[in-house]
Order: structure tokens, then C-alpha cells, then sequence
């Protein structure tokens, strides 16, 4: 767990409105708080995607829970009229010198494989936001070579308010969102052989793993019991699902590189 040490300032972008923070090990961190206008759930499903994400090797920033204290709050004006608590919140690690993925610059990029993970895990988990949202994905120039990020998973299972009963609504729902990057990706730089390591991966990640990443998540983000089963159940069903969504994603990937749709297919 990650201690914040110091304030500083404003992102200025997100409907959760973040905040900047350093933390004991030097590094600057986005963080989520765990009263932001959406609900507590925004963090519990970016840990969820965190720890998942973690074990898959994605492209996502590295990402922990934050201690931010009662002095620290008490001597910011700023987060006091915000109206944060202290204790534990969602930090994830700030790319400095990183901007957004444009159209024209995918192909840049020295991980554009890593991304056929990031768009298994996003169908996996109903995460239709990165896929709509042109800021969830990030370049960023590093050792002379850009490298793609992917950031905010804060609407896993489509929504950031997910209940027992939009589980049950969403069921074993497969949509595949064939949206600006990932139309991109899929179209015209991604090949089946890219999914399969991850695929491989996900159909490895044992119902204890699931359990045990459920249970760290700290009882103020998600107090009751049942919600806390009913994420694990529904987590352990949408991965036994891979096989499944990685065969309808290959539908949207042209027959040239080894997918199954031909390129006058509408």
C-alpha cells in the first residue's frame, strides 16, 4: 500500500475529479477518492482491473491503494472543501509527458500487440468506456520509442454504479465494440496470434486469485457482503468466457492477417 506524503493540485480532468498526490515512494500519482460524485465502485473496479490487469501484463499505468491521512486533508483547503475522508483511496501512477492516441498514430507505437490484451480484458469486463473514449489511451515517448498506455477503468461491467442486478441484466451479453481505436486495431494491426498469449493467460487465473483480489479490497469501498460475492461470481463467469469472446473477436479482424472477415464486409 502506498502512503501519500504530499498534495498536488488538480488534474483538471475526470468526472471523479482527481487529484495529484505524491507518495512515500517518490512518484506522482492520480488518485481517486473513494467519495467522488460516482460512488466507491469507480475504485473497487479499478483495483478489480489493477490486480487483473497486473497478472495479464497490460499496458496499464502500475496502480495500488493510497493511505491519505487526517493531517494531510486538514492542512488542504482544497480537499476539504472537496470533502474527502481520509484513509484509502485508488492512486495510479502519473505518465509524465504522455498524450492522447491519435488516429494517425497507433501504428507508432512498439507495443501495439500489447493492446489485443487490453481489448480481451475491456470485452471481458463490459468495459465499453475505453473503446468510446479517444482519452483512455495514451502515447508516450520513452527510450526514443513511443509506447501505448491504457488508463481509467473505471466503468467495468458499463457501468460505474454495477449492482447484483445489472449483473443479472448483462449476463453472458458478448458485445464487441467496433469503435474508433479499436476499429483501428482491429482492422488493420492486430492478428489473432496477438490475443493468444493473454487468452492463454486468463484461462490460467484460478477462482482463488479472483477470491483472493476481491477480498483486498478495503470493506469502505464495498461494505456488503453479497455485492462482494456476487463480483466474484460474476468475475470468475465473464473469464470462463474467454475462449468465446476472443472467437467473436476474430470475426472483426480481416481474413488477410488470419481473422474472419473480408475487408468489403460491412
Amino acid at each position: 500500500m502506498l502512503r501519500a506524503v504530499e498534495y498536488l493540485g488538480k488534474v483538471g480532468v475526470g468526472v471523479t475529479l482527481p487529484q495529484f498526490f505524491r507518495a512515500h515512494d517518490g512518484n506522482v500519482y492520480v488518485v481517486k477518492f473513494q467519495n467522488n460524485r460516482l460512488s466507491s465502485r469507480v475504485l473497487v473496479s479499478e483495483l478489480l482491473a489493477a490486480k487483473i490487469g497486473e497478472i495479464m501484463g497490460l499496458c496499464f499505468p502500475s496502480s495500488d491503494i493510497i493511505e491519505i491521512d487526517e493531517q494531510m486533508v486538514n492542512e488542504n483547503p482544497y480537499l476539504l472543501e472537496l470533502g474527502i475522508n481520509q484513509g484509502q483511496h485508488f492512486a495510479s501512477h502519473y505518465l509524465e509527458h504522455a498524450e492522447y492516441v491519435g488516429k494517425d498514430r497507433l501504428a507508432k507505437a512498439i507495443n501495439v500487440p500489447e493492446m489485443a490484451g487490453v481489448i480481451l480484458f475491456d470485452h471481458i469486463f463490459h468495459n465499453a468506456d475505453r473503446a468510446k473514449n479517444q482519452k483512455n489511451l495514451l502515447l508516450r515517448l520513452e527510450d526514443e520509442k513511443y509506447k501505448i498506455y491504457a488508463i481509467d477503468n473505471s466503468h467495468l461491467f458499463r457501468s460505474s454504479r454495477w449492482t447484483i442486478d445489472s449483473f443479472q441484466k448483462l449476463g453472458t451479453r458478448i458485445k464487441i465494440y467496433y469503435f474508433q481505436h479499436y476499429r483501428n486495431l482491429l482492422k488493420d494491426l492486430l492478428s489473432p496470434q496477438d490475443f493468444l498469449p493473454y487468452l492463454d493467460i486468463v484461462k490460467k487465473i484460478s477462482n482463488e486469485q479472483i477470491e483472493y483480489i476481491v477480498q483486498e479490497i478495503p470493506s469502505e469501498w464495498l461494505p456488503d457482503q453479497p455485492d462482494r460475492l456476487a463480483l466474484v461470481e460474476y468475475t470468475k463467469m465473464r473469464m470462463g468466457m474467454a475462449d468465446e469472446i476472443y472467437e467473436k473477436l476474430c470475426r472483426f479482424i480481416p481474413k488477410s492477417r488470419g481473422g474472419q472477415r473480408w475487408l468489403f464486409a460491412k
